[in-house]
């Protein structure tokens, strides 16, 4: 039987350093795929262009980070088929909210002066106040926000809020689904992780405790062994 082809779809300000703990642990019975999603500032483009960077693999296996989560469910709607199951983490199903938009044009704006502020700006809610200073987790952060850059932040930031909601697409997901989230996640609450789990037929909800928005840098052994059990291979 050929080893599954695992697309991880990264979030706001991350590449592939996010998930490489993940694709240490898995790379032995899968291969992995980092899709960059920098190019576009449509959640419709941005699925197009993970699409075609999958290249020509008929089944995917897909895990989708916050941001990457939004992606996901547009790749869903597109290409229902090419999707094998689905691994969504710290993400929900919700169109942005007034207030939510309000703030990502304001980090815009301040990125247009200082974008290193932007990074020092979101940092303390990214993580649980156990991993602020962890300097290995804060500096894999950091480098992969510097090398994504200011410019794709924007286009990320304008394709973000002007995304859809997805609540209505969910029922029509029909793959084995993994839902991860994370207790302190101060940006994507439980509840609505619950939300988006309830709306995926037959979806798993798993809980990380301890743990703010990035699970896969913070509890990664415990995130690497729901996509091994995910994938079939524990």
């Amino acid at each position: 039987m050929a080893a599954p082809t695992v697309l991880f779809l990264p979030g706001l300000l991350e590449d592939a350093d996010g998930f490489q703990k993940q694709i240490d642990s898995i790379g032995s019975r899968a291969t992995c795929r980092v899709a960059d999603l920098t190019r576009s500032e449509t959640v419709a483009a941005l699925a197009r262009d993970a699409l075609a960077q999958a290249g020509d693999t008929e089944r995917l296996s897909v895990v989708a980070h916050s941001m990457g989560g939004y992606v996901a469910l547009e790749l869903m709607r597109q290409a229902p088929k090419r999707v094998e199951r689905l691994a969504l983490l710290n993400t929900h199903a919700r169109a942005d909210s007034p207030e939510a938009t309000d703030n990502r044009k304001r980090l815009m704006g301040l990125a247009e002066r200082d974008f290193p502020a932007v990074i020092s700006t979101l940092m303390p809610k990214l993580l649980h106040e156990e991993h602020r200073n962890d300097m290995g987790i804060v500096g894999t952060i950091t480098e992969m926000a510097l090398a994504t850059g200011r410019d794709a932040f924007l286009r990320q930031q304008r394709a973000i809020i002007r995304r859809i909601d997805s609540r209505p697409h969910l029922g029509a997901i029909r793959c084995p689904t993994l839902v991860v989230a994370a207790r302190e996640d101060a940006l994507m609450p439980v509840e609505m992780l619950e939300e988006l789990a309830r709306g995926i037929p037959g979806a798993r909800l798993v809980i990380v405790e301890r743990c703010g928005h990035t699970s896969m840098l913070e509890r990664p052994a415990h995130v690497s062994k729901l996509l091994i059990d995910w994938l079939g291979g524990g």
